[in-house]
């Protein structure tokens, strides 16, 4: 059960989504707009997201969403720094993006959904 004393967390998780909406949320989204195929995997990605935390996270639904989404995203983060994949710069390079940037691009998105 989320404790109303956790409020720490909800502004962690926060200021992680944040960031994440600084390198992989907004030219994500530059590129989704000029992109159909991106726009097609990140909602694929987001819809994974959201099934792995709705039906893979007990109790999910008494955690805020943007806890429950930091969480995931700081594990990715983690396996992004150990591979050392560049974030894509340009939108035309989103379209051949690695799995674990269009994963992170679907936190994002469901990030701004929520």
């Amino acid at each position: 059960m989320f404790l109303p004393g956790s409020a720490l967390l909800v502004v962690s998780a926060r200021k992680t989504l944040n960031r994440l909406q600084r390198t992989h949320g907004a030219p994500a989204l530059l590129a989704v707009k000029e992109f159909p195929g991106v726009a097609a995997a990140v909602d694929q990605h987001a819809a994974a997201v959201r099934d792995i935390l709705d039906l893979g996270v007990e109790n999910s639904s008494q955690v805020p969403v943007s806890v429950l989404l930091a969480g995931y995203a700081r594990g990715l983060l983690e396996d992004l720094r150990e591979s050392g994949n560049p974030i894509p710069d340009a939108p035309e390079d989103w379209q051949s993006a690695d799995w674990i940037h269009l994963r992170l691009a679907g936190v994002c998105a469901l990030s701004r959904a929520t």
